[in-house]
């Protein structure tokens, strides 16, 4: 199940890098006219599809599966892929990209989902953060997918290439997932009564829950923006201060390294630690080490610091992911997932424009890191507010959940 759900979200990895790695290349040879302007708009078209399919396909999974869900989500995202290599024009490159982004929006909440409810007892944070791993991992392969592809091929088979993994994949989630055993029960529960979407995201308000709803949204949106806001300027931040543009390129590259380093180490910690507490703990951290970037240090202190950052803002992005997948009960849980995911792109979208506008007004260092760092502080003092509800179990409870206790 972990291997399957993994490569799902590897799908997310190649769709972060996808575009960056194609437009210059369309720039240069003037493709449909493009221009900076508009390749930007593609990228927030695409953005705002996944937070719609994160939205409602998070909903749909309450209702329907896990298993059929995932399957359906990365068809769809790949036939539009693979379309958007035949693509004719700017306007239906662009539909595409929305289309696409719209069945890729459900991998994830979904994904998540399953490997909380099937994560071995108490591990069900550490099952997350490893599922997570992939999207770095896809970064990366699409990296190098572009080096070897570009200048043989042409930038359409970057679409053809992103496509063909569903070949692959959906047979083997059609043969190999298993539906979620909370969900199958849950099912069961309410096949005499029924259930409805709406009916979904109104438990996400309800036993109390109302709060930690809120703070969930806020957190994944303020995470969202350190992620993309990094992940697309830091470079030309760090040329801002001065340094060559080989050293910016080997800090993003540091920076992404110590994600994946985060998320090995910050499933295992919350595991022990609690959820809350780890997810507290990585937001402060990351708003120190990233107040910590606006002071020149020498090169084995500023890579040494970017690692630390790359360490704790990533995975404290995930661990909130984690402590939704703990806080909701199996009847909403894809819900909670996918509308936190989904309000987190608003901030995947936020970021790059955040960080465009430091650059242009020439303060982007040291006031940009003194703006990111303050808002990975926010999302620390918003995750105080998120509470499990008294007396709602934790995940590792639930298939001992039908079980009398023998005290009463």
């Amino acid at each position: 199940m972990l291997p399957l759900c993994w490569a799902t979200v590897l799908l997310e990895g190649f769709d972060l890098v996808v575009l960056g790695t194609v437009f210059p290349v369309m720039l240069d040879k003037g493709v449909w006219g493009m221009t900076e302007a508009s390749a930007s708009l593609v990228t927030t078209i695409g953005l705002i599809g996944m937070m719609v399919g994160a939205l409602v396909v998070g909903t749909i999974t309450d209702l329907i599966g896990r298993r059929k869900v995932l399957m359906l989500s990365v068809a769809s995202f790949s036939l539009f892929v693979l379309l958007c290599a035949v693509a004719p024009s700017m306007f239906v490159f662009g539909l595409l990209r929305f289309l696409a982004g719209l069945g890729l929006g459900g991998c994830l909440p979904t994904a998540i989902t399953l490997v909380t409810e099937h994560a071995r007892g108490g591990k069900s944070s550490s099952a997350t953060t490893t599922l997570m791993t992939g999207y770095h991992a896809g970064a990366v392969l699409t990296a190098v997918l572009g080096l070897v592809l570009l200048s043989s091929l042409g930038w359409r088979s970057m679409f053809v290439a992103g496509a063909l993994p569903a070949l692959v994949l959906v047979p083997l989630i059609w043969l190999y997932l298993p539906e979620s055993t909370a969900f199958r029960e849950r099912k069961s529960a309410v096949s005499s009564t029924g259930a409805s979407a709406r009916e979904s995201i109104a438990l996400l308000f309800r036993d109390g829950m109302a709060r930690s709803t809120v703070a969930f949204w806020v957190a994944s949106f303020l995470g969202l923006i350190l992620v993309y806001g990094l992940n697309t300027w830091l470079p030309e931040i760090m040329r801002a201060a001065g340094y060559p543009l080989g050293a910016a390129l080997g800090l993003l590259l540091t920076l992404n390294v110590g994600a994946v380093l985060g998320l090995l180490v910050a499933g295992r910690v919350a595991d022990r630690a609690g959820v809350k507490r780890s997810t507290l703990l990585w937001f402060v951290a990351a708003a120190v080490l990233l107040a910590l970037l606006s002071i020149k240090l020498p090169a084995v202190g500023l890579y040494a610091v970017v690692l630390l950052a790359g360490f704790f803002v990533f995975s404290a992005q995930v661990l909130v992911y984690a402590f939704v997948g703990r806080a909701y009960p199996t009847a909403s849980r894809a819900t909670g997932l996918g509308w936190s995911t989904g309000v987190g792109r608003i901030g995947a979208i936020t970021g790059p424009m955040l960080g465009g506008a430091l650059l242009t007004a020439n303060i982007a260092y040291p006031w940009g890191f003194y703006v990111f760092g303050a808002i990975a502080a926010l999302g620390a003092l918003v995750m105080t507010m998120a509470a499990r509800p008294a007396g709602e179990p934790a995940v590792v409870a639930e298939p001992i959940e039908s079980a009398p206790d023998p005290t009463h």
